[in-house]
């Protein structure tokens, strides 16, 4: 059976830019929705990995169609973290969702790996995991054959939470700990997770299913962060920031980076609200349906290349 032809939303999101090296280390075809297409991390993909580039827009329902021609396959991986201006958490999660099903509905296109969150759940107190939620309802209730995954924090080269953390570590005495006294969180890898995506497309098993996708530890968010100084070779004051106290910060940073800069803050109040909560759940199905092997977090920050 041939590798089917994969449409690929948020190619050039961190995430993105993993499960398309995964596919394509897979031999599927791939072609990948792009705003600009003449964008530098679109041209690098294309040079890369030899990606098919499409022009079209989540938001815009009407460019979708025509872009999926071809394909046998939809990996859904668009979602924002912040918010700015009418990049919101409703347009690119759960109306974008909707758009790529219909889309797929239209052009006969029966297969969708979707990316969800660890923690999205009815009635959450977020708006983040509230919008993720109906973007998987709208899934669940699609015909498809779908497949959803949620991950918890996924860290690697490139991304934003440990090398944000390694930022702060480098260049700060001290560095404070959001989040609560006892919140625990399961950092799985990037490579884990593109090979979940990958493996799910064509694994029968996995279709109707949601996954968690976590690591094989359960740390708290000073124990992580001690971690990252470890694999730094680095030692810092660690202190923790008082929960009304880091609210208005977030405030005060939701205010001005989108008036002043035009973008999204480094820290929302919705952020924390999640860092207050358990990200943690149940790997055991998807390592044992895909055969993920996990490293130790210590192991998996040694092989950055980006933290000094």
């Amino acid at each position: 059976m041939n590798p089917p032809k994969v449409f690929v939303t948020g190619a050039t999101g961190f995430v993105g830019r993993a499960v398309v090296a995964r596919l394509r280390l897979a031999g599927c075809p791939v072609c990948i929705l792009a705003r600009q297409p003449g964008s530098a991390p679109v041209r690098d993909l294309v040079s890369r990995f030899g990606v098919e580039v499409r022009q079209g827009d989540v938001t815009a329902p009407e460019s979708l169609p025509p872009a999926m021609t071809g394909a046998q396959a939809i990996i859904h991986l668009v979602g924002i973290i912040s918010e700015v201006r009418r990049v919101t958490f409703v347009r690119l999660h759960t109306e974008a969702t909707r758009h790529v099903v219909r889309a797929a509905q239209t052009t006969g296109i029966r297969r969708l790996v979707h990316m969800s969150a660890l923690g999205t759940r009815p009635n959450a107190a977020s708006r983040y995991h509230q919008t993720k939620w109906a973007a998987e309802e709208i899934v669940r209730q699609s015909g498809l054959d779908w497949t959803i995954f949620r991950p918890s924090l996924i860290y690697g080269p490139e991304d934003h939470l440990v090398n944000l953390f390694a930022t702060l570590i480098r260049w700060l005495p001290v560095v404070p700990v959001l989040g609560g006294e006892q919140t625990r969180f399961q950092p799985v890898a990037i490579e884990r997770v593109a090979e979940a995506f990958a493996a799910a497309l064509q694994n029968p098993a996995a279709v109707g299913q949601t996954f968690d996708l976590c690591g094989p530890e359960r740390m708290t968010m000073r124990e992580l962060l001690e971690q990252v100084m470890a694999a730094m070779g680095r030692r810092r004051l660690l202190v923790r920031v008082p929960a009304p106290l880091a609210c208005l910060q977030a405030a005060t940073l939701e205010f001005l980076f989108p008036r002043l800069l035009g973008k999204a803050p480094p820290l929302n109040r919705d952020q924390l609200i999640m860092l207050g909560e358990d990200n943690t759940g149940d790997a055991a199905k998807a390592d044992a349906l895909f055969g993920l092997q996990h490293r130790k977090f210590r192991d998996g920050l040694a092989a950055y290349t980006s933290i000094p």
